[in-house]
């Protein structure tokens, strides 16, 4: 499915959905994904696997949700809507991922987009360490695109964080022996000069450099590219030019948020930069 589905009077927007936890302060999880889907111009549908009690300083507590109650709502989004391509953010637990997997396996065939959210930005974790199995065999065999940050690659991959770009592609390549058709590793959070992504497909090796921004308000950056990705892609775009697109939206958001940060910890971006009063 590309674009729009067209019904009777008119073409309906593309659907994308985003599967992951809930951030009480906004920034990230469903909330950034569905603002990121809103303004790519992406009708957004959610299945929501957790709640966090969070704020710009942190995660102060995660209740999950029941992995049946997860099968329901994907159940129901599925049966219900034409949705083009999803992706996956906070899944805590085995008992989760197994019900996305089946869910997706039963009544989706779009392209899906595995954000491993393992680590916050914070340090927290945000993942059953024991669900980390279960995530490499039931969804990276079914992922379109995979997109660690550095400390989720390097957990993964069982190697050491990577410093520099050619660890980062070795990682790529060792991660795309677990079944996904690609990996893009989110250099945003290295060391170099500038923030360098590197998307590792069958076909090759690619990078995304861009400005680095100095500055702490990066709060959900890594749900928010994940979802532009899947924004762009729901909308018809290959993916070398859907991640593109996706890595300058995010570097705008965090520019725009630097000058006027919500919150008093780590803000979030300002999904909204592109909309004028």
């Amino acid at each position: 499915m590309t674009g729009t589905a067209v019904r009777e009077g008119g073409c309906a927007p593309a659907v994308a959905l985003t599967i992951a936890g809930s951030d009480s302060s906004g920034g990230a999880g469903i909330q950034a994904d569905l603002k990121t889907f809103t303004v790519h111009g992406v009708y957004g549908a959610s299945v929501i696997t957790a709640l966090t009690a969070q704020n710009s300083h942190g995660v102060r507590g995660v209740q999950e949700v029941a992995a049946d109650f997860v099968s329901l709502q994907l159940k129901m989004v599925l049966a219900d809507l034409d949705v083009a391509c999803a992706k996956t953010g906070m899944l805590a637990n085995a008992g989760i991922i197994e019900a996305v997997a089946a869910g997706l396996g039963r009544g989706f065939d779009g392209a899906l987009i595995v954000d491993p959210v393992m680590i916050a930005t914070s340090g927290d974790r945000l993942i059953d360490p024991e669900a980390t199995s279960v995530l490499l065999k039931r969804l990276f065999p079914m992922a379109r695109l995979v997109t660690p940050n550095l400390a989720e690659a390097a957990v993964l991959s069982g190697a050491e964080v990577a410093q520099t770009v050619g660890e980062m592609e070795d990682q790529g390549r060792r991660l795309l022996e677990c079944g996904p058709a690609g990996v893009l590793i989110k250099g945003g959070h290295g060391g170099q000069a500038e923030a360098i992504d590197v998307l590792v497909t069958h076909d090759g090796v690619r990078r995304f450099s861009g400005p680095r921004i100095d500055t702490r308000h990066t709060h959900g950056s890594g749900c928010t590219l994940s979802a532009a990705i899947t924004a762009h892609l729901a909308r018809g775009l290959g993916l070398e030019e859907a991640v593109s697109l996706a890595k300058s939206f995010v570097s705008a958001a965090i520019a725009s948020a630097a000058v006027a940060p919500v919150g008093h910890g780590n803000a979030p971006l300002n999904h909204l930069f592109s909309i004028r009063n």
